[in-house]
């Protein structure tokens, strides 16, 4: 066979033209791309594009992300992202969903935030303005404290079928968290269920939660699009009596929307232990015990003449605190009573010998020595 052979010449010709071929063709490229061989996305700001979701779609397909790997966080926030790039494509196409991987178990199994609420949390940020946001989480967080969960509605859909993972279709027990934490709303369940962390059934809890809050993430968001958001969760009756000390108009040092009793009780300053004998006083006075010396207990009574925090601790010769009888507790004015039972703080009995009593009030202290017999 004969074979066609290019001269030195011809080679070298045939290669120019190749070459300037080739340079037209990236200056095009070039021109079309902005001076770059591959364009880029289309830059996405803030706030992303939004529009309203079938909230029924979005409790499935949370459900079913929850069961594939994405766990609380991804998959309630996978939901609606997965249903936006469906819906709007750019930029919600470039979301990867696992970056709330890190919610499961309350922050990588802490206890801490519900995933669910923090996955929600994160698309209300991404398409709503800062003052907006604040609102609108707010609303899904009150309602995941105050609503009896997992909600009806899911249980309804889960026994139905409707449900795409099917480890446990049957009805679930309900309760109501009080708080935001996913170790009390679990452990409230589980208690209220009779059941372990690790059952199907808890499991399966979490699943239909991850459907409720995605869906009311939506509802929300839906009421904003439309202009018709009113927001319907107040502070806790049962936080007005400490935000009024605690608050912006008082001590300012607390800021907490979740009942406060959940963590720090009925009594947080222990004022349960103090008796109000009258409501006089002229200044700061702290009264010898009786009896002393004492081998039982002991009554201290103390004065303060104005409303403020008070503080009484037990402290022995060497400095060390004991006891703390009143930490921090708001009293009016007036005279108090309380008893010491010559106990520490984690109620053991204390040796015999010398310890003080310690009032502090405002920028007052007073001191009296007491004994202790055995």
């Amino acid at each position: 066979m004969e074979q066609s052979l290019l001269t030195k010449r011809e080679f070298l010709k045939k290669t120019a033209q190749y070459a300037a071929g080739t340079a037209v063709g990236l200056a095009g490229i070039s021109a079309i791309s902005g001076n770059k061989l591959f364009a880029e996305p289309t830059a996405a700001t803030w706030p992303f594009p939004y529009v309203k979701l079938d909230s029924k779609d979005v409790m499935k397909r949370a459900h079913k992300l929850y069961y594939a790997d994405k766990d609380c966080g991804s998959g309630a926030f996978g939901a609606i992202v997965n249903a936006l790039q469906e819906q709007i494509g750019e930029p919600w196409t470039n979301i990867p969903i696992e970056i709330l991987l890190y919610g499961r178990g309350g922050g990588a199994g802490w206890g801490t935030l519900c995933g669910t609420l923090n996955g929600g949390a994160a698309l209300i940020s991404m398409v709503t303005p800062k003052l907006d946001s604040t609102a609108l989480i707010n609303e899904l967080w009150g309602w995941y404290t105050q609503e009896p969960l997992p909600s009806t509605n899911s249980n309804q859909m889960a026994i139905a079928g409707e449900f795409e993972s099917h480890k446990f279709d049957g009805d679930l027990p309900q309760s109501i968290s009080s708080s935001p934490l996913c170790h009390t709303s679990v452990s409230l369940w589980a208690h209220a269920a009779n059941k372990k962390v690790g059952d199907i059934e808890r499991k399966e809890r979490c699943g239909r939660i991850c459907a409720d809050v995605a869906g009311k993430t939506v509802e929300i968001l839906n009421a904003w699009y439309d202009k018709t958001f009113q927001q319907t969760w107040a502070v806790p009756e049962s936080n007005k009596g400490c935000l009024a000390c605690h608050g912006v108009s008082a001590f300012y040092d607390v800021m907490a929307n979740m009942t406060c009793e959940q963590c720090h009780g009925a009594d947080p300053h222990g004022t349960g232990s103090v008796k109000s004998i009258s409501s006089d006083a002229s200044d700061v006075i702290i009264h010898q015990n009786f009896p002393n010396p004492f081998m039982g207990s002991t009554n201290i009574k103390f004065e303060v003449n104005a409303s403020g925090k008070t503080k009484l601790e037990i402290y022995d010769i060497q400095g060390y605190l004991v006891s703390t009888i009143l930490d921090n507790g708001i009293l009016e004015r007036g005279t108090y009573e309380t008893n010491w039972a010559g106990t520490d703080d984690n109620g053991n009995r204390v040796n015999a010998g010398i310890y003080f009593a310690r009032l502090t009030f405002a920028n007052t202290q007073k001191l009296i020595k007491m004994q202790v017999l055995r």
